[in-house]
């Protein structure tokens, strides 16, 4: 039988890297499965070395119940000691945005095993970089059912500010991995290796489902919100 565990990813900042080069640091606008990956391989104790085939073959989905808002962070860096030249890095990140990841197989067994080191991680945990740590209530809990269904089923996690400003029902977008000949976004996410000599990742298709998790908001909803808000919010 199909199980999925469920992870609330909600902080002051996230970055989810999907597309970074040279000295611009980007983020994507919603968690990678790299980087979800990545976060339950720290858990679990493993080094940047060690095997995750096993992780790659979970099939992943994510709910954007907060989109947040982008964040450039600008650095620079001077390499005093060697006496080096100054260099200048763009990082960006979402801030205040709250999404819920679902981790789907028919092993509940090792999703009840997940759970738990992500409880209690070996390596600190990070929302896609150091800075930006995730919140206690991390792990939301496993369901008997497929990601796209926990996710359509699960609690909305969005701030009682946000949910003034959106109407009095709302659709939340849903992404999931795509199956075998199925069309979608292509996206080079697939940790094969996290080794800092040789990083390696494979590609998976990205599908947004065309209907997604529908809210009642109640009594916090705005009946006077901005349709062209609400399609930007919602994209």
């Amino acid at each position: 039988m199909t199980s999925t565990l469920l992870l609330l990813l909600k902080g002051p900042m996230q970055s989810w890297g999907d597309a970074s080069r040279y000295r611009d640091r980007a983020t994507g606008a919603h968690p990678t499965k790299s980087g979800v990956l990545g976060l339950i391989a720290a858990a679990d104790g493993r080094r940047r070395s060690d095997d995750i085939e096993d992780l790659a073959r979970l099939r992943f989905a994510v709910r954007v119940d907060q989109p947040g808002s982008l964040l450039r962070d600008y650095q620079t860096a001077e390499d005093w000691q060697r006496g080096g030249g100054t260099s200048l890095v763009s990082r960006y990140y979402l801030s205040d945005a709250v999404f819920l990841a679902a981790v789907e197989t028919e092993d509940r067994s090792l999703l009840e095993s997940i759970a738990e080191k992500l409880r209690s991680p070996r390596f600190p945990l990070y929302l896609g970089r150091r800075s930006c740590p995730v919140s206690p209530d991390l792990v939301q809990g496993i369901v008997a059912t497929d990601a796209v269904t926990a996710l359509r089923e699960a609690p909305w996690h969005a701030s009682p500010s946000h949910r003034r400003t959106r109407p009095t029902t709302l659709e939340l977008p849903l992404f999931r991995d795509g199956m075998p000949g199925e069309e979608g976004e292509a996206r080079q996410d697939i940790p094969l290796s996290f080794d800092q000599a040789h990083r390696r990742y494979g590609w998976r298709t990205v599908v947004r489902e065309e209907v997604g998790a529908k809210v009642d908001n109640g009594a916090l909803g705005n009946d006077r919100f901005d349709p062209f808000f609400e399609a930007v919010v919602s994209a």
